[in-house]
């Protein structure tokens, strides 16, 4: 068994910087080292692991199945060891190369990612910004790994386990095309409501779940006639149909800048969406999340603003 004490941790750079470059060369290049240290170093690797790790082919260095394998767990652990060394780094937004991972909906990519991204552009402009979607059961545990630095969204079952953010309260309407014969009040009355098809967004990172338990707890019954992944091909749906949607306000009122839309409001009581941002306690005090998390607080809060 190899003791962690007899290796020399740099030949896992080397080792993911091969794996991503899939040229011994552009390796050396990318590290600064010379091709005689990539190859030593290469020599090694290959002695630690028992494995060619890599074979030279007309399209590069290819690597061995064991090698696949483990550039998932050493781009894992030198994600860690960066995210260790940046508590001796004090954060400048200005010149700062780190990258940033957050969990949000399509919902949320549509509403808050634009303005987001405009405000990294002006005062971060070297800083990148991964979203990752992910379910919100996997959320905590990936907080938690590091494998994500933030999540924003309606996420109330992790309240209790993250620390988090509070940021607006969101409400729901009900949209469809702008036509005639449609009601001219502002709030939907029930037949009209039932009598309409449906379209019902079923994304893991949306909250629908909570909508069609509050439908069926007030007796209401929908009938959908479409099912949606995500948020994105909605507007372009009901603009060539007479289909009806519940969705968030705010994300409404994005869709209908043009005026194509009839927003009504709800004939039921639906429960209020807290959108919260959420992040792990080991970066309470850590200087670039705090700045993040402030920069994006603020962006999102705007939207209760409008």
């Amino acid at each position: 068994m190899n003791s962690l004490d007899h290796v020399d941790l740099n030949l896992l750079r080397v080792f993911q910087a091969i794996v991503e470059e899939r040229s011994l060369t552009r390796a050396g290049q990318r590290l600064a080292l010379s091709q005689p240290a990539i190859s030593y170093s290469l020599g090694r690797l290959r002695t630690l692991f028992d494995d060619p790790l890599f074979i030279r082919t007309r399209a590069g260095m290819q690597p061995t199945p064991i090698a696949l394998e483990l550039s998932g767990i050493v781009a894992r652990a030198l994600d860690t060891v960066r995210e260790a060394l940046r508590y001796a780094e004090h954060f400048d937004p200005a010149v700062s190369t780190r990258t940033f991972r957050l969990s949000l909906s399509d919902a949320g990519e549509l509403a808050y990612l634009p303005p987001i991204c405009e405000a990294l552009h002006r005062q971060a402009p070297r800083v990148k910004l991964r979203i990752e979607p992910l379910p919100v059961e996997e959320i905590e545990d990936a907080l938690r790994a590091s494998r994500l630095d933030f999540a924003i969204g309606n996420l109330p079952t992790l309240t209790a386990r993250t620390r988090h953010q509070a940021l607006f309260e969101e409400t729901y309407v009900c949209m469809t095309r702008k036509r005639r014969g449609l009601p001219r009040t502002k709030e939907l009355a029930m037949k009209t409501f039932l009598d309409a098809s449906h379209v019902q967004i079923t994304s893991v990172e949306h909250s629908h779940y909570a909508l069609d338990d509050a439908f069926r707890a007030q007796g209401v019954g929908r009938h959908i006639a479409l099912e949606l992944p995500h948020f994105v091909a909605l507007p372009s749906v009901l603009a060539v149909t007479d289909l009806f949607a519940t969705l968030p306000r705010r994300l409404a009122q994005i869709f209908n800048r043009d005026g194509g839309f009839q927003l009504y409001e709800l004939p039921v009581t639906l429960p209020m969406a807290a959108v919260t941002m959420h992040w792990h306690e080991h970066f309470d005090q850590d200087e670039g999340n705090v700045w993040l998390r402030n920069l994006m607080g603020d962006i999102v809060r705007r939207f209760d603003e409008r």
